[in-house]
């Protein structure tokens, strides 16, 4: 398997929104160019950044389709598919259509309506999944995002489904934000596992404790600085200064929530992208959290 090209700076992508709330498909091809020419080596769509879990398997599958054809003028560029929903049926239905429609992989959250789930059963969910959807060669990663889902993914399940699905489940994005869990998933799935951070003020940390890349927010903003930490670790060069800078902008991105908010604000203050809103429930920022924006981050490097 091609694990490389599973590995690197990915953008947890945007979906781009028209005032009626509905998916902009026919500028998603353009934004995606945009982070392929700042250096990301793809991006997750309908992931948490791309409020995923908001829209309709028929408006998932209209985004995919889209986003298809950035591979029009970046051929390289990857594409992973969020794909978990708490129903088995309609997560082993998007799975398929996703490698159907040529994607290079999919992020799958865990049902994440119940809690409190065995590990059992949440073996026995990922695996209904895995058998029923994806292709041998078909590169699925967990989603750890405990802070979100309720359902955390232990090492011990994560090393469980390596080992039975060893051809087909073979990573996980690790947005626990939590260095302990970045460490012992470098100690306990360091070989032919691809962990990709979720939070930007772990990268340097994940990279040296056997991580294979990045998957994050502010990816969309900050790909340049990224990708620098990046090709410097392939060198062996640690780049502590750039990854401070990351840290401390990530940090004022998370005093400004919802993400996808904050986001589309940014990329239109500093991009000229059109100001798409969030779905509900989610809610665009006020004034007042526009102006704390600026204060805490327009003064940044962001625009080079």
């Amino acid at each position: 398997m091609d694990y490389p090209r599973l590995t690197g700076v990915f953008a947890a992508a945007l979906t781009p929104l028209k005032p009626d709330f509905k998916p902009d498909i026919d500028i998603l091809p353009i934004y995606l160019s945009f982070l392929a020419n700042r250096g990301c080596h793809g991006a997750l769509l309908s992931g948490t950044t791309g409020e995923g879990p908001s829209f309709s398997q028929e408006e998932r599958i209209d985004i995919w389709n889209s986003a298809i054809s950035v591979r029009d003028t970046y051929p390289n560029f990857r594409l992973l598919a969020g794909t978990g929903t708490p129903s088995l049926e309609e997560t082993i239905n998007l799975t398929s259509i996703a490698f159907n429609l040529g994607m290079d992989g999919v992020v799958i959250l865990p049902p994440y309506y119940f809690r409190n789930i065995s590990q059992e059963g949440l073996f026995q969910w990922f695996s209904e999944v895995i058998r029923k959807s994806v292709p041998s060669g078909g590169i699925v990663l967990g989603y750890h995002i405990p802070h979100i889902s309720g359902v955390p993914l232990s090492i011990q399940l994560l090393k469980r489904l390596k080992d039975t699905f060893h051809n087909r489940m073979i990573g996980v994005k690790d947005s626990s934000g939590t260095p302990e869990f970045a460490k012992e998933l470098g100690i306990h799935l360091r070989n032919d596992f691809i962990t990709l951070t979720g939070n930007d003020k772990l990268f340097s940390l994940a990279l040296k404790s056997g991580g294979s890349g990045c998957i994050t927010a502010a990816a969309n903003l900050v790909s340049p600085q990224l990708r620098k930490i990046w090709d410097h670790h392939q060198q062996g060069i640690p780049d502590n200064e750039t990854q401070s800078w990351v840290s401390q902008l990530r940090a004022a991105m998370d005093d400004i929530p919802p993400a996808p908010a904050l986001l589309k604000f940014l990329l239109a203050h500093y991009h000229k992208f059109p100001r798409w809103t969030v779905r509900p429930p989610l809610l665009p920022l006020s004034s007042l959290q526009e102006q704390e924006a600026i204060s805490k981050i327009v003064m940044t490097k962001i625009s080079n």
